[in-house]
């Protein structure tokens, strides 16, 4: 009797694929990239991008009139690379090969040239575009940056379990410290196309896949998508992809130490005026802890902690995409983050829609029909 009043029920997507649907894993990728590297944008004003940059909780390791890269407390290179340009912009990501072996393999069969990154990276790559256009980098021997200090996970008292006696609990209320990047989420309007590119080319392997409700003989419109490193667990998804009436950036997240960090960490930043989109909650995919935010140039960042890890050997879970189903717990999804918010960018969306419908894509009268079901789930 509870489950039908519950509006989770049937929303955790543990059940697997029925006959005949997408396996979620290409049979003989050209390569299999390790995580994702960094991810890279233009901006005008990188002090503004800085300074928004140390109350997210990033570290600048190159500060320049031309160029900001920025890193977390793990060890590695930057995770965000931001040059200075006309516009706002997302320029793509860089996934990490596994050794070099593999982005010459890579370079071969694309017919793509390896180049020499620049000094402060370290390393080479090789550019690609997926379907949807977006440039795609895939690098190996980059430059290790050693760890820096990070931030300590509270000692709980959890039930009866008693760890911390006579000591208060008292978490600062600064910049929570972001330890690195953990997944990009893009939206394509061809969605499927993208996907196997993403399988065939990358070797990544689906967790997850939602579809419209009532539209599921239609096939998937969002992906959860991992890193196959075999018997070693990845981030539940590193690449998520959705359907949509644009190609787009929609956001990336960064780890941090755990929920007192994220939701002091997001204190810190309302008190500095920033703009925050949805949170605090708990994802249903992923499982992840998550707050989100607005940089000032629009661009939607994400802290998260305790996010799911699976190794290779889980297959794709199916369920029906709903706003009430992206949380757990936490507050309804916001306007914001929905994309709905009345204003400009609601209004570009609008026109996007009505281009989409013109163009020869997967996103038809069906499709939105599904998305306005979804935003009013």
């Amino acid at each position: 009797m509870l489950d039908r009043h519950d509006p989770h029920a049937g929303l955790h997507s543990e059940r697997g694929a029925l006959a005949g649907e997408h396996p979620g894993r290409a049979a003989n990728p050209v390569i299999k990239v390790h995580d994702v590297a960094w991810l890279e944008f233009e901006k005008p004003d990188l002090q503004r991008a800085e300074v928004f940059a140390r109350a997210f909780g990033f570290t600048p390791t190159l500060s320049t009139g031309h160029e900001l890269h920025l890193r977390g407390t793990d060890p590695g290179a930057p995770c965000v690379l931001i040059r200075r340009g006309t516009r706002s912009r997302f320029l793509g990501p860089a996934f990490r090969a596994a050794c070099l072996g593999d982005v010459l393999r890579l370079a071969k069969v694309t017919g793509r040239q390896v180049t020499r990154l620049p000094d402060a990276l370290g390393g080479i790559a090789v550019d690609l575009a997926d379907p949807s256009g977006l440039r795609v980098r895939v690098v190996s021997d980059v430059d290790e940056l050693p760890a820096l200090p990070s931030q300590q996970p509270h000692t709980l008292n959890v039930g009866h379990e008693v760890l911390r006696v006579n000591a208060a609990q008292r978490p600062p209320r600064a910049p929570a410290r972001v330890q690195r990047l953990g997944h990009i989420v893009l939206q394509s309007t061809r969605y499927r196309q993208t996907l196997d590119w993403y399988l065939e080319h990358l070797g990544m392997i689906v967790s997850d896949f939602l579809f419209h409700a009532g539209q599921r003989q239609r096939g998937p419109v969002m992906s959860f998508i991992r890193c196959d490193r075999g018997t070693t667990p990845t981030d539940h998804h590193t690449l998520a992809l959705t359907l949509g009436p644009t190609n787009r950036y929609v956001h990336s997240a960064y780890q941090v130490a755990d929920l007192d960090a994220l939701a002091a960490g997001g204190e810190y930043l309302r008190e500095h005026g920033y703009h925050h989109s949805w949170g605090i909650g708990r994802h249903i995919e992923g499982s992840q802890i998550f707050d989100y935010w607005r940089d000032p140039d629009g661009f939607m960042v994400e802290h998260f902690s305790d996010g799911d890890l699976f190794d290779h050997t889980v297959e794709p879970g199916w369920a029906p995409m709903t706003a009430s189903g992206l949380a757990q717990w936490g507050p309804p999804a916001s306007a914001d983050f929905l994309g709905v918010r009345p204003g400009k960018e609601s209004l570009r969306e609008l026109r996007a829609v009505l281009a989409a419908l013109r163009e020869d894509n997967e996103f038809d009268a069906q499709r939105l029909i599904g998305l306005l079901k979804v935003a009013r789930s």
